[in-house]
């Protein structure tokens, strides 16, 4: 029998993987606030030119003062002079593009009704630089192990989290900011029969985490208490991490047999299967009742990522899975883009999250009865039609663009439901996890700065 049956035989979706699931879900709630928090920490408020400290020590009202020293609705741009004929009666210039302007030298005002402190409001800048570069190398985790890798990276998560929100300038902010990581390494003590469920799950608590950034960003609207209060948890899922079990698979195809033996065993008795776990025996998963042989070639092999590209078929999957990229660039140029459809960005935030719940229980329902493949397709056209739509729709039509975006984001979230499950399925059984996803969390990067194209 092969290693899901294995499973099968030490309890199955048993109290181990249930619990398992719930350690692993709980950081993926705090992870999908990290993937956001951009539209808070460092959301773009009204602004104006800061005014001259000459003028600011004239006793003139405030409004009065604004209107001869900035030219009406110009947020980056000021006189170059005070234009004090604008205070007599009937001192209106219907176009005053013809006055003389300049930058502001003295740096901006912000509107603070809504963030009382963001990153862009205390440096000024309106620069995006990449937030993360995505889950560890394939090579590490087949190297080290998945619990290892993930450890490090709650620990890591919370170390320069918490660094972030006490960055004294941009570039120390974006360079804290830089290193995030998520690992799915769950899914590999489920059984095949509930791995689409877990994984809609898992899917689940990052839209939840969608919900719990828009009530935690009311409620702390400065950024840097904003940024350390969802990155301190990590620091207390770095220390149950050491109660994570090590996938099994995993130390049988790097030749850690006995451990994985023991670490099975463990397993049977928290499942309440003790005596079928005191059956297997280290010359079980080397013969043809334990690990497949196909598995246990695939272990003493070497693999390199020239692999992903040796055979026709092989070769064909690897293409048509690079396209995850454009799925993660559509969909977190959508959710992380919601000051410009102009309406509250607590609320914004909230509908987009909520999309994603009916969309990839649609997703979950055709994964199980139809298939991955039509889930995927259909997902993904869907989603291009209303991103392409979208184009056409006059900026002024808010309500419609909005409703158009969100549909465009709630079928690109259930084509990532079924993205995660389908790569772990299409590419042969193999030590060193598939690239793929990786390439989905790389590319959150690129929406910001592609913007203005």
């Amino acid at each position: 029998m092969a290693f899901a049956d294995l499973l099968e035989h030490v309890g199955g979706m048993g109290r181990f993987q249930v619990a398992s699931v719930i350690l692993l879900a709980v950081p993926i709630l705090m992870m999908a606030s990290h993937n956001l928090l951009q539209n808070f920490t460092a959301a773009t408020s009204d602004h104006r030119c800061r005014l001259r400290w000459e003028a600011n020590a004239t006793s003139l009202d405030p409004q009065d003062l604004l209107r001869v020293s900035v030219p009406r609705g110009e947020r980056c741009r000021r006189f170059v002079m005070p234009q004090w004929w604008l205070l007599e009666a009937n001192g209106s210039a219907p176009n005053d593009s013809w006055l003389e302007t300049e930058p502001c030298h003295d740096g901006w005002t912000y509107d603070r009704s809504v963030f009382t402190s963001t990153i862009i409001t205390e440096v000024g800048w309106r620069q995006w630089v990449a937030m993360f570069i995505g889950p560890p190398h394939p090579l590490l985790l087949a190297r080290f192990g998945r619990r290892s890798l993930l450890t490090w990276c709650y620990l890591q998560m919370g170390i320069m989290g918490t660094c972030s929100s006490f960055a004294p300038t941009f570039t120390v902010y974006c360079l804290f900011r830089f290193l995030t990581g998520m690992a799915f390494s769950a899914l590999e003590w489920m059984p095949t029969r509930t791995r689409a469920l877990v994984g809609t799950f898992m899917g689940y608590c990052y839209t939840t985490g969608q919900f719990l950034l828009a009530g935690i960003a009311y409620a702390v609207p400065d950024w840097r208490w904003l940024q350390l209060t969802v990155s301190l948890p990590f620091f207390g899922f770095f220390l149950y991490s050491w109660w994570l079990t090590e996938s099994a698979r995993w130390m049988v195809m790097v030749g850690k047999s006995q451990q994985a033996l023991k670490e099975l065993q463990k397993v049977a008795r928290i499942n309440g299967k003790k005596e079928e776990g005191d059956k297997l025996d280290i010359e079980v998963r080397g013969s043809d009742q334990g690990i497949s042989g196909k598995e246990m070639t695939s272990s003493r092999s070497h693999h390199t990522v020239f692999d992903l590209v040796r055979t026709p078929v092989v070769r064909r999957i690897s293409c048509c899975l690079c396209f995850v990229f454009s799925t993660s660039f559509a969909y977190y140029g959508l959710a992380m883009d919601l000051q410009n459809f102009d309406f509250n960005i607590y609320v914004i935030q909230l509908i987009f999250g909520a999309v994603d719940f009916p969309a990839k229980l649609v997703s979950v329902i055709t994964i199980t009865f139809i298939g991955r493949r039509f889930t995927q397709s259909l997902a993904l056209i869907l989603a291009g039609l209303a991103i392409l739509a979208n184009i056409l729709v006059p900026r002024e039509l808010r309500t419609l663009r909005t409703a158009m975006a969100v549909f465009g984001k709630g079928c690109l979230a259930a084509s990532f439901n079924c993205v995660f499950l389908y790569t772990g399925e299409l590419y042969p059984t193999d030590p060193d996890p598939d690239p793929d996803p990786d390439q989905g969390r790389r590319s959150p990067a690129a929406p910001p700065p592609t913007h203005p194209a």
